[in-house]
């Protein structure tokens, strides 16, 4: 199995002339080592953060599966799972060399994964796995349920550690660029909210097109990332950098 822990997998699309939701972000070598294991005809799977958005849902697999046209990818077939056709999740997988997991709320697209049986599922799985946000913060053992929408940070129930899919014991937290300045709930979310959650943790932050892969028994970040650990955070690597985890 390979495993790609992405914030975002999408760069803006600027070329004129083109008009597509998404192209796959060419930098930090993301394209290449995706390519370097999907074979011509391969199968695409997407599992869904909501598997009740229909509507959402429909619109995700037309946007991976027309940027991965774009990129030059001769996928057989993508398909989608939500609610829909989850009864044959088991089937839909076994099919699939490429499963990729979609963005959305952590803890409803946790729900989901354990209603399906995702994690053991993917036990035995040969294939590439590429998370995508939410996705890649459910790929974890152990996973850090962020706070994110109002109430949740000072709600004496929300639980802030789940149980994810077991691929890998990394903790991220994406979209960096974009969260780094939020407020919620009255407090800044890095510095009040995900600081002291560090204690004893290690987050890995990353910006939109910066991820982590996973193969061959070792992990390599590639773009720019932070490291929150022990309610301290430190820049670990650069934009077109790549730094070993191993």
């Amino acid at each position: 199995m390979r495993v790609f822990l992405t914030s975002s997998p999408c760069a803006p699309c600027l070329e004129e002339g083109i008009d597509i939701p998404c192209q796959l972000n060419e930098d930090n070598d993301f394209v290449e080592n995706l390519r370097g294991g999907l074979f011509p005809g391969a199968k695409g799977l997407i599992i869904s953060a909501d598997p009740h958005n229909y509507e959402l849902n429909d619109e995700m697999l037309d946007t991976f599966y027309t940027a991965f046209q774009y990129h030059g990818f001769e996928l057989s077939d993508m398909i989608l799972c939500d609610l829909r056709n989850a009864e044959h999740i088991e089937e839909l997988i076994t099919e699939s060399d490429m499963i990729i997991l979609g963005g959305g709320h952590v803890p409803t697209q946790n729900e989901f994964f354990h209603w399906i049986h995702l994690r053991e599922l993917l036990q035995n799985y040969e294939g590439t796995v590429m998370g995508i946000s939410a996705g890649s913060m459910n790929c974890a053992d152990t996973v850090y349920a962020q706070p994110e929408l109002p109430g949740e940070s000072v709600d004496p129930d929300y639980e802030r550690y789940l149980e994810g899919l077991g691929l890998t014991d990394y903790m991220i937290l994406p979209h960096y660029q974009e969260v780094k300045d939020n407020m919620l709930d009255g407090k800044r979310l890095i510095e009040e909210i995900t600081l002291p959650d560090s204690m004893g943790n290690r987050f890995y932050v990353l910006v939109d097109g910066s991820y982590i892969l996973i193969q061959d028994q070792s992990a390599r970040l590639y773009g720019e990332a932070y490291l929150i650990q022990d309610g301290y955070m430190e820049q670990i690597c650069d934009w077109g950098n790549s730094i070993s985890l191993d």
